[in-house]
């Protein structure tokens, strides 16, 4: 609804760009603290402040209007774009997950937690789309969509509240990294920023902005197909543990990424909406799958006590990119075509996992060497 809802208020694409831009880099900032300071503070007073201020951001964004607000409010409040959960508290709950079981369950513990993450998405498109279904007006389903965001954000708090005394840390005063994975972090994030520069060109803001001015598609046809597409990632993320026990996580993570890059490209010069909707759910099947094996690939290669670092370092560089992106995407889309950015996004993701593949090819998991 973001994309939808800057679109209705009569900002450019440009403009647009930048605000979803803000957003992510307030993100952005929030990780970096959460790297910083969170094991220190407590993760669990961490998580409540950041669903907090989550809250206040949706709710601020659904009555402000002037540009100049809505990008205050969006990086205040961390208002996400990219239409997945990439936010500050995913460096916290990555850093949790492994210590819930063994090393051998790890990539399926990760293979569970995002098809849940998914299906909360999933729900949330066609809530996102349910005032439009209803015959609300045009300008009030904005409201509608954030408001709602901003009580489900909120109810996060007693949530966290409730955790265990099991997801401290109980890591040092002082941060500590070995040299041989700060070495290891160094490269992956190189390469995590370029990935994550191309996915900044394809927030679900954009795309939604993309099916809107290109196809005339109404905000319940576009929730129908965001339901669908997480639906996609859902049944992708349960594949891809069955697939990394096979082939391993490092080649799922490529193998299964370039082809949903090449088919983004068809995406943005598909004849038709119907067409081009196929082709983008297809896509959605293939493009999530690293997701939880770059997740559990991450947490094996580091020590216990370097997990929040890690999680932190990394998702730090992703949202650092991805708040590049956009302003850049919503620029393409204004002087070039709607159909540039994905292009670009395409391309840039590919040449990512053909570095990757060069790079780790060759570094595997405990479980991997264990198995020969």
């Amino acid at each position: 609804m973001l994309g939808l809802h800057l679109s209705q208020l009569g900002l450019t694409s440009g403009t647009a760009g930048l605000v979803v831009g803000l957003g992510l880099a307030g993100g952005a900032v929030a990780a970096l603290a959460a790297t910083l300071w969170a094991d220190r503070s407590g993760r669990r007073r961490f998580l409540i402040a950041l669903a907090t201020l989550a809250a206040a951001g949706a709710a601020a964004c659904a009555v402000a209007s002037d540009p100049r607000t809505l990008g205050l409010c969006a990086f205040l409040g961390m208002v996400n774009g990219m239409g997945r959960d990439r936010s500050a508290a995913l460096v916290l709950e990555q850093a949790i997950l492994p210590s819930t079981g063994s090393e051998g369950d790890r990539t399926r513990s990760f293979a569970v937690f995002n098809p849940l993450q998914d299906a909360g998405h999933a729900l949330g498109a066609l809530l996102a789309g349910a005032p439009s279904a209803l015959g609300v007006p045009v300008s009030a389903t904005g409201l509608a969509a954030f408001g709602t965001a901003a009580l489900l954000a909120a109810a996060c708090v007693p949530l966290y509240a409730r955790l265990s005394g099991a997801s401290e840390s109980g890591a040092p005063a002082r941060l500590t990294v070995s040299p041989a994975s700060r070495r290891f972090l160094t490269r992956l994030s190189a390469l995590f920023a370029v990935d994550a520069l191309g996915s900044g060109f394809l927030p679900t803001a954009l795309l939604s902005y993309f099916f809107f001015e290109r196809f005339g598609v109404s905000a319940r046809v576009l929730a129908l197909l965001f339901f669908m597409a997480r639906v996609a990632n859902a049944a992708s993320h349960l594949l891809a543990a069955w697939l990394a026990r096979r082939i391993g996580l490092v080649n799922t993570m490529v193998f299964t990424h370039i082809p949903s890059s090449l088919l983004l490209v068809t995406v943005a010069y598909a004849p038709s909406f119907p067409i081009a909707a196929a082709l983008f759910v297809l896509r959605e099947g293939l493009v999530e799958m690293d997701v939880p094996t770059r997740q559990s690939y991450l947490m094996a290669v580091v020590r216990p006590e370097e997990r929040t670092v890690a999680a932190g370092v990394t998702s730090l560089v992703r949202l650092a990119a991805w708040a590049v992106a956009p302003p850049i995407a919503g620029v393409l889309m204004q002087h070039l075509s709607l159909g540039a950015p994905l292009a670009a996004g395409a391309a840039i993701k590919i040449a990512y996992d053909l570095a990757l593949y060069a790079s780790f090819r060759n570094v595997r998991p405990p479980e991997e060497r264990a198995g020969g």
